[in-house]
């Protein structure tokens, strides 16, 4: 089963009528939808076929359905067994039918060559089937590897499906949909070409459907009317094809009626003869097998029991008229092509009826592709691709045809390329009333927009839509997503993490970090980005810092680093403090580490606590020095800082400095490390400060000394109880 659609006529669970419900969608058409579902009553799977809104209420398909409906009278294992006929509550007529659980011959057709054998079963089992048919007075007219489904995969259960162009013969019926021609032309006989069928039309397909399954290929009716008319007047391409079932295609599909098998029966009886036996015993009559060259069983090419065929008085009297016109107004007139439209064949039916539009990608140019009606409704759809696309399509790119879905089609259609004006990467894919679209809008707005009119433009025309619309800008630049983040931020720079060098592509995640004074900040720079970058994810990381420490992220410079770190510890134990969170009565010791690589500088280390003071350590009243070459150890290539020790430490030396946590330092505190080329400060700091007086005084010393800092870490402690 396909996966289900917004516009589907029903739904994966709803019951029809109190007994059929529903599980899924087999397929869909230009007039309807086929459906499996359950009978609740007896439990046997069926298939539904169901009219769309627009066609449940109109006389000549619901007779269609009627008509497809009395095949239930045929009771033969080879063809579709259908049940009744029906109405729901909404409005839609339906039709239901046996389930058949197995592929197509198509869809084997798709996976290998089909053996002769099992071709030669599945050519007597169809006969079978259409001997039970044809007793009806029906033919079935579209007779394809399509139509043929083998049960459990089985050849020998092959199974006729859809009878929804059969015709009727008896005397006074009319054609379900017309007199005009109905069936694939590939496999459609010479006489269905003009307009006409009988049960020997069902067996000419059948040969042909027996050598594409044979090739592997569909048979090539021709690319133009006139040589369609050709080649159907021509015998099929056989070549290569082992006995017998090269004789047996032969037969089926004989150009002329009177040398084509004479009926289904006929054809029965032969397989079943050059199978060893005829299974059954349907078909009467003297078998008709021959020895082949060297020995191997063909069926012939006779006309064994066959009527010589009937001349139309019609097409007499057309031949006679065209002759004495002719005559009378010279053979010019032929070549000029006045005759054309009188001979010329009906165009070929497209079902489903499709349309292929795309936007150039790199080199390759605009694509459009597809089926017109005529050639006002192709140069309609040129000219509106031409509007969207800026270049107009091949004459070739879009094929007349015969089948399309009401005659707003070709408007509609040529409306929606005028409603993606505007949209980048498109394409368009039409599939009778079925249409997808995907695209790039330009930004939000954009897309919200399009997507308005996309759904106007669907209900309008009773389309069933489908849409996947990405939104950009395709390439967004770090300078434009940098001066969003500048606009919002409140507690120091919110910075990008890893951001990609060429901007960030559609479907890439935009990794923010930085501080806030509260929880508000993150969520709305999530906001405020999803706004402006489309299709791209957000992940956002900002650490809540009281207003002091926000007073302090906003003095500071915005430059890289350069590898400076600040390392916490436990003063206990000298482990590392990964998460920088400490409790009651905990150590903490803090160290400054600086590339080795780095030979000369300054250092300044200070700490912001949760009160609003600032606590200068570096200088301090008890160590003086900020020349980094004077300062701490190197190890592994890091000159590791030492600015706040453990109590061990501060016992062998009363001038370091140490701290442990009380009560009264819950909250977080901010750790700071400048690396300068010269002092950050023209004099030492106090031992503590105002927040206010620290932010003036670093402030200053960046407006009156610009470059003096090479770089600087922070680190976050946070007590805890």
């Amino acid at each position: 089963m396909i996966a289900p659609l917004p516009g589907d006529i029903f739904r994966a669970g709803q019951i029809l009528n109190n007994t059929y419900e529903i599980e899924g969608v087999l397929g869909r058409g230009g007039t309807g939808e086929v459906y499996r579902a359950r009978n609740l009553i007896s439990g046997r799977i069926v298939a539904i076929k169901a009219l769309n809104a627009q066609f449940s209420g109109q006389e000549g398909y619901i007779a269609l359905m009627r008509r497809e409906e009395q095949m239930r009278d045929i009771r033969d294992d080879a063809v579709v067994r259908y049940t009744e006929c029906s109405r729901t509550d909404q409005g839609h007529v339906f039709l239901v039918m046996d389930f058949i659980d197995g592929p197509s011959m198509a869809d084997v057709m798709m996976r290998r060559r089909m053996e002769p054998r099992e071709l030669m079963i599945i050519a007597h089992r169809v006969a079978e089937g259409l001997v039970a048919a044809h007793s009806q007075g029906i033919v079935h007219r579209d007779l394809s590897p399509d139509n043929v489904i083998l049960k459990g995969g089985s050849p020998e259960k092959a199974t006729i499906i859809d009878f929804g162009i059969a015709k009727d013969t008896g005397a006074g019926a009319r054609t379900i949909v017309g007199n005009d021609f109905a069936g694939k032309y590939e496999y459609a006989a010479p006489e269905q070409m003009e307009g006409k069928a009988e049960p020997r039309s069902d067996l000419y397909a059948l040969g042909a459907l027996l050598l594409a399954a044979w090739k592997g290929q569909i048979p090539f009716a021709g690319m133009t009317p006139g040589e369609m008319i050709r080649r159907k007047g021509q015998p099929l391409d056989t070549l290569g094809v082992p006995e017998p079932l090269k004789g047996l295609i032969d037969w089926l599909s004989a150009p002329a009626l009177a040398q084509r098998a004479p009926s289904a029966a006929a054809v029965v009886e032969q397989v079943g003869a050059a199978l060893g036996g005829t299974p059954g015993g349907r078909a009467g009559g003297e078998a008709a097998t021959t020895r082949a060259a060297g020995g191997t069983r063909a069926l012939p090419r006779s006309e064994r029991g066959v009527a010589p065929a009937k001349r139309s008085s019609g097409a007499g009297f057309l031949v006679a008229v065209l002759v004495l016109m002719l005559g009378a107004v010279g053979g010019g007139a032929w070549y000029a092509g006045l005759f054309d439209d009188l001979l010329k064949p009906a165009l070929p039916v497209a079902s489903p009826y499709t349309l292929t539009a795309k936007a150039a990608d790199g080199p390759a140019p605009p694509t459009l592709a597809g089926h017109a009606p005529d050639e006002a409704g192709a140069a309609a759809l040129r000219a509106a691709f031409a509007g969207l696309a800026g270049s107009d399509a091949a004459p070739e790119a879009l094929i007349l045809a015969q089948g399309v879905p009401g005659p707003d089609w070709v408007g509609a259609v040529s409306e929606l390329f005028s409603i993606l004006s505007g949209v980048e990467d498109w394409k368009v894919e039409v599939s009778d009333r079925a249409v997808k679209v995907t695209g790039l809008a330009a930004d939000a707005a954009a897309g919200k927009a399009l997507r308005q009119m996309l759904e106007t433009w669907a209900q309008k025309g009773n389309f069933v839509l489908t849409t996947s619309l990405s939104i950009g800008p395709k390439v967004l630049v770090l300078a434009d997503v940098q001066k969003m983040l500048d606009e919002r931020a409140t507690c120091g720079k919110l910075m990008l993490t890893d951001p990609p060098a060429a901007g960030y592509a559609l479907g890439d995640t935009i990794a923010v970090t930085g501080s806030a004074p509260d929880g508000d900040l993150a969520a709305d720079v999530q906001l405020g980005l999803r706004e402006r970058i489309g299709d791209r994810k957000v992940r956002v990381d900002l650490a809540v810092l009281n207003e002091d420490l926000c007073a302090v992220r906003d003095v500071l410079p915005d430059l890289p680093n350069n590898a400076v770190s600040i390392w916490l510890g436990k003063g206990e134990t000298g482990e590392p403090n990964l998460t920088g969170i400490y409790t009651e009565g905990d150590n903490p010791v803090v160290e400054v580490l600086i590339p080795a690589s780095i030979t000369e500088g300054r250092l300044w280390v200070m700490v912001v606590d949760n009160t609003g003071t600032v606590y200068n350590l570096l200088p301090n009243v008890n160590f003086a020095e900020t020349d980094l070459t004077k300062l701490g150890t190197v190890q592994d290539g890091m000159r590791r800082v030492r600015v706040l020790f453990s109590f061990d430490e501060l016992r062998a030396n009363p001038k370091l400095l140490a701290m442990r946590i009380k009560k009264t330092d819950y909250g977080k505190s901010e750790f700071l490390a400048f690396v300068t080329k010269s002092d950050l400060f023209d004099t030492r700091r106090p031992r503590d400060e105002s927040i206010v007086s620290f932010a003036e005084a670093l402030d200053f010393a960046q407006t009156e000394h610009p470059g003096n800092i090479l770089g600087y870490a922070s680190r976050i402690l946070e007590s805890r109880p």
